[in-house]
């Protein structure tokens, strides 16, 4: 991702709709499978969700962005400690966290979804917990793809499929976004743009409170154990298995 748009995460992601209901999703599900210990937010961007994680708990916490740049701003807002590098060699020790979040990484260009997940399983605990957000459909792919260096999309079943290879018992799987996915399909296939831009941005307040209010109806049947059939984006949480499942 350039350095254009961790410039515009960094100014969108305490506000926008998107980021409110991705890192509420996200929260929601390391509240319900998670157990204490030391967690990690594997690709952090800017902070935005290890700053709501800082906000909620005081467990430990610790970030990961290969943006320097992104770093800095993540240990700014979320007062916890954030280091440089890859989710494709994880700078840390075997077993070293309870929880690892990872919020629409394994998508990206640089990364290597086998190298990823393995290095996911080697530094979780046995039984700790994995939880993935991911965009859905590779028919999706669009300039906003472009934009923001995605080049995968991806289906519960895929996800499942990676997750049981790489050594995951997979806990739940849904996709979200589902209320607004018909809009995203129109502004992003039928009616794209010239510019290879990401609708990473805020938009004016009455839709910002709509979008808000379809993603919080969304996140309250997640809480109930729902999944939802269809939708732009997947969560994904999986515990992670022995060796000898691996």
């Amino acid at each position: 991702m350039d350095r254009a748009e961790y410039e515009k995460l960094d100014r969108s992601e305490e506000l926008m709709w998107w980021f409110r209901a991705t890192h509420a999703n996200l929260l929601l599900q390391y509240e319900r499978h998670a157990g204490e210990g030391l967690f990690l937010d594997a690709g952090c961007g800017t902070g935005g969700l290890l700053r709501r994680f800082a906000a909620r708990h005081s467990r430990p916490a610790v970030g990961l962005d290969r943006d320097a740049v992104a770093c800095a701003r993540a240990v700014f807002k979320s007062s916890r400690p954030v280091c440089v590098g890859s989710v494709n060699a994880l700078p840390f020790a075997d077993a070293a966290f309870t929880t690892i979040v990872s919020a629409d990484v394994l998508c990206h260009r640089d990364v290597d979804e086998a190298a990823a997940l393995a290095q996911f399983h080697r530094c979780l605990k046995e039984q700790g917990v994995l939880i993935l957000n991911l965009p859905a459909y590779s028919w999706m792919l669009s300039r906003h793809d472009t934009a923001v260096a995605n080049v995968r999309r991806y289906t519960r079943r895929r996800v499942a499929r990676l997750l049981r290879r790489s050594g995951f018992r997979p806990l739940f799987l849904s996709y979200w976004n589902a209320i607004l996915f018909p809009l995203m399909v129109l502004t992003r296939k039928l009616l794209p743009g010239r510019e290879t831009q990401s609708d990473v941005h805020l938009f004016p307040a009455p839709i910002e409170a709509l979008c808000r209010a379809a993603t919080s109806c969304e996140t309250a049947w997640l809480r109930q154990g729902f999944r939802l059939p269809f939708g732009g984006s997947l969560i994904a949480v999986a515990a992670r298995e022995n060796a000898g499942h691996a």
